[in-house]
């Protein structure tokens, strides 16, 4: 076979292999709404469970699963809209007895501000015995829980470049992961708003407990976008929520397990290169 011909064949290997490898970190790609006749799905894919809440199935409410945990969303006409993924737990165990949680992500975050209502874009989860809600804001439109007259101040805590104030508050007779009931909200408010970092997420776990905010056994930790009574839409460009059992994690080991996945990208990349130069 002529070195030209040769040249050709392999340039085309290489770009079909390139279009597999984006096409396989795009096939998990689902959209998924709420209908009228539902308020919640949920689900797992590529090992992350995902929900999607639409208090009382009014106007549009949508996410889109991505690679790994990354998702993007969009809602509008809505009472109460949560769309979430991280790390879901059969409610067995506390939080110290499975590891050290952390998060890394970046998130372009859309709300739309002038409609009264608000959004919050948080770190959030469950847990049972005790039953307990709990956020931590990273940024937010026009209304934070601060603001509730019930809300609680319990304190600070200082850690990943700013200070978090700590709230918490009864909520009664509300929607919950058990149905409508009474139950405590625990809350970390950035106070330099963000849309991308990293969060020592037991850092916050351990500071509430310092301060008598129990927690029960887990049902998740995940990242969540909530909109009450607005519109807006988010993607999470880079997302993953992750446990590690050693007792400190530095920030160059999470950004490490972080690009994982990405390095093969590069590699197969270099192979395609000298495989065109043949």
């Amino acid at each position: 076979m002529r070195h030209d011909n040769l040249h050709t064949v392999g340039l085309k290997l290489c770009l079909v292999i390139i279009s597999i490898i984006f096409q396989n970190n795009n096939s998990n790609a689902q959209t998924i709404c709420i209908q009228d006749y539902s308020d919640q799905i949920t689900g797992e894919q590529d090992g992350f469970r995902y929900e999607l809440w639409n208090q009382n199935s009014q106007g549009t409410a949508c996410m889109t699963l991505g690679e790994g945990a990354k998702f993007s969303g969009e809602w509008s006409g809505i009472k109460n809209y949560l769309a979430r993924r991280g790390l879901g737990y059969d409610q067995t165990k506390k939080h110290k007895e499975i590891g050290t949680f952390y998060t890394i992500y970046n998130c372009e975050y859309n709300p739309t501000s002038g409609l009264g209502g608000n959004s919050y874009l948080s770190v959030y989860g469950w847990t049972i015995n005790p039953l307990v809600e709990y956020y931590i804001i990273e940024d937010w439109r026009n209304w934070i829980p601060s603001m509730a007259s019930g809300a609680v101040s319990k304190g600070t805590i200082n850690v990943n470049g700013s200070v978090y104030d700590i709230y918490e508050n009864t909520r009664v007779n509300q929607p919950s992961i058990i149905g409508n009931t009474t139950f405590q909200q625990y809350f970390s408010i950035r106070r330099d708003q963000r849309n991308s970092g990293t969060i020592n997420i037991s850092d916050h776990f351990n500071k509430w407990e310092s301060l008598d905010m129990f927690l029960g056994n887990l049902h998740e930790v995940s990242f969540v976008v909530e909109g009450y009574q607005s519109r807006g839409s988010f993607e999470f460009k880079e997302l993953n929520v992750f446990v590690s059992n050693d007792t400190i994690l530095n920030l160059s080991k999470m950004e490490a397990l972080n690009q994982v996945r990405f390095t093969q990208i590069p590699i197969m990349a270099i192979s395609c290169l000298d495989l065109i130069t043949l």
